[in-house]
């Protein structure tokens, strides 16, 4: 139904064989392993991947050593750091965590948020003032300031010695700050480019940690040295929710913070977890889908503030209010989405929908809290780029969402260097920027004579991988239980999906927000649940609701359904296709 070709991943089979019995691990898993690259010296590193092992020393990046004794002196001398970051849940886990390690060595600090439709994303001169106004003698900008040119220059100028720490690409120019920490500089290797902002904060704050150790801060008695790794649930909810590789360095915070998301220490998160319903083991489709867009929804349509105050508090009271308000938010940025979306394909299908090289919709009016949503349901509906621009008086906030091979956060930056954007930036999968609506025009024809040839590429080299085929009664516990060992899954390690041949479907209705639930059966009698999200309106939803008794082969990815007392096999459905 998706209209692409099912494809196995792994070419030949007897490489999964193999792997799996040079490392002594399930035939499952070492097919599925071997489908991603990794091979018998690479096995032991991926299934069981360590910080102590793939985390470098943090020194090796550009500037790290000149911030971190930086805001060392400024622990010190007991100055105010001013932390400036992002209404994302990236922003948000990394001012947490800068917060946190501030507070556990006596440090002092303000939190800004910027509005993120009075102000938009990245530092802003005022805002900036505002912090110095109120005692703060170092600032630091976190997933964010690496294309802040003006408003650092006069931070600068006003004598606040800023410390950038992003990781967005950089341009040969850099803005004017005592410091510029980010793996995407130019003048790095780039053999760190892939971690989410969280992830440089963390090897900040390691960094800081060294320096002060080392100055003897912890030495007298009178302060405990923190151990960082009781804050790796922040850095795996943010690398998760930027949807960056879970490959190396971010595959190993995002495996170890699962497990101290787990010990439920984090105030915040367990009465967020809480109010979602969450009762299981958390995994990167709790962070990426149940607890990343609640966090984010303070910044989409309610409080900028709310998802780092959550991530921060030690008050289970406010925490568990802060949630309740949260939720809230969500509820209600569902309710925006929809409209939106509504809007955004009709604008897109007359402009000749999928055959353009990019989505791009445009409305006055338009929520700027939903766009980076509706973008990504633009990409996921016509496989292209979409960026998605919400205008207000004539100037436009924009989201941008990419499909893999294709960097919109290149294209971004040269139409910002080609004087199209008031401002903009990001990484390869996502972007943002600003425009004057009179350069709607001439910004929608730069973007899709940029990425034409990309995206061309990319789209025809798109298909449906598959780890295997599977009968019914294949779909087993003991399966789920062996493909977990692959695990965390997500950007850059995808998560395993399956073909179920010749399935019966027994009964299939709508739940929820317009989700097509069914049960198949199999030719031995088997059953298993099968659920496909948002396809009430798709060809794939209308087929498996209409489709009847016949055989129908269906494909998705098969995972534990452990709501409340449950524990089930679910296969979560992402295409089908009738035999031939």
């Amino acid at each position: 139904m998706s209209g692409l070709l099912w494809r196995a991943r792994l070419d030949d089979a007897r490489t999964g064989i193999a792997l799996a019995q040079a490392a002594d691990i399930p035939e499952p898993v070492g097919r599925v392993l071997a489908a991603r690259g990794v091979d018998e010296t690479t096995v032991e590193t991926f299934l069981n991947p360590t910080i102590r092992e793939l985390m470098p020393d943090p020194s090796r990046f550009k500037d790290m050593d000149i911030a971190a004794a930086r805001l060392a002196d400024a622990v010190a001398r007991e100055e105010v750091v001013g932390i400036f970051g992002d209404y994302d849940v990236d922003g948000a886990t990394s001012g947490g965590l800068l917060q946190r390690y501030l507070a556990a060595v006596g440090g002092r600090w303000l939190s800004y948020i910027p509005d993120r439709t009075l102000e938009g994303y990245g530092p802003n001169e005022p805002a900036l003032l505002a912090l110095k106004e109120q005692g703060a003698v170092v600032v630091v900008t976190v997933d964010c300031g690496i294309s802040a040119f003006e408003p650092l220059a006069a931070a600068k100028e006003a004598g606040l010695d800023v410390l950038v720490v992003d990781h967005h690409i950089a341009e040969a120019r850099l803005p004017e700050a005592f410091a510029i920490v980010n793996p995407n500089r130019l003048d790095e290797d780039g053999e760190y480019g892939e971690l989410a902002a969280v992830g440089v904060t963390f090897l900040l704050v390691a960094a800081l940690n060294r320096v002060l150790r080392d100055r003897g801060w912890f030495k007298d008695g009178s302060r405990a040295e923190p151990d960082l790794r009781n804050w790796l649930d922040l850095v795996a909810l943010g690398t998760v929710c930027d949807v960056v590789p879970l490959t190396g360095l971010n595959r190993a915070f995002v495996r170890q913070g699962l497990k101290i998301m787990g010990q439920r220490t984090n105030v915040g998160i367990a009465a967020l977890g809480d109010v979602a319903g969450m009762d299981a083991a958390p995994s990167t489709y709790h962070a990426g889908f149940v607890l990343g867009p609640r966090v984010n929804a303070g910044g989409r349509v309610g409080e900028s503030s709310l998802g780092t105050r959550l991530l921060t508090t030690e008050d289970r009271l406010e925490a568990e209010a802060i949630a309740h308000a949260l939720d809230g938010y969500n509820t209600e940025r569902k309710a925006i989405e929809i409209d939106l979306l509504d809007a955004a394909i009709a604008q897109v299908e007359e402009r000749g929908g999928g055959d353009k090289p990019v989505a791009l919709a445009a409305g006055e009016g338009w929520h700027a809290g939903v766009t980076g949503i509706v973008a990504s349901r633009l990409k996921e509906k016509f496989g292209r780029p979409a960026v998605v621009i919400a205008f207000n008086k004539g100037l436009g906030k924009a989201s941008c969402r990419s499909i893999p091979g294709v960097d919109i956060g290149a294209a971004v930056t040269a139409a910002r260097q080609a004087g199209l954007l008031v401002n903009g930036g990001g990484h390869k999968m996502a972007a943002g920027f600003t425009v004057e609506a009179s350069q709607l025009e001439p910004l929608g024809t730069f973007l899709m004579e940029r990425l034409a040839a990309d995206v061309e590429v990319a789209v025809a080299g798109r298909s449906y991988g598959l780890d295997g085929v599977l009968s019914v009664e294949g779909a087993t516990h003991e399966l789920v239980e062996m493909l977990e060992q692959a695990g965390p899954f997500g950007a850059g390690n995808a998560e395993p999906k399956f073909a179920i041949a010749n399935a019966r479907i027994v009964r299939a209705d709508i739940v929820g927000q317009g989700h097509v639930r069914c049960i198949l059966s199999g030719a031995a009698g088997g059953r298993l649940k099968a659920i496909a999200f948002r396809s009430v309106d798709s060809e794939l939803g209308q087929m498996l609701l209409s489709w009847g008794d016949q055989p129908l082969h269906v494909a998705g990815y098969l995972r534990a359904d452990r709501w409340r007392d449950r524990d089930e096999v679910q296969l979560v459905l992402g295409d089908a296709a009738e035999p031939v």
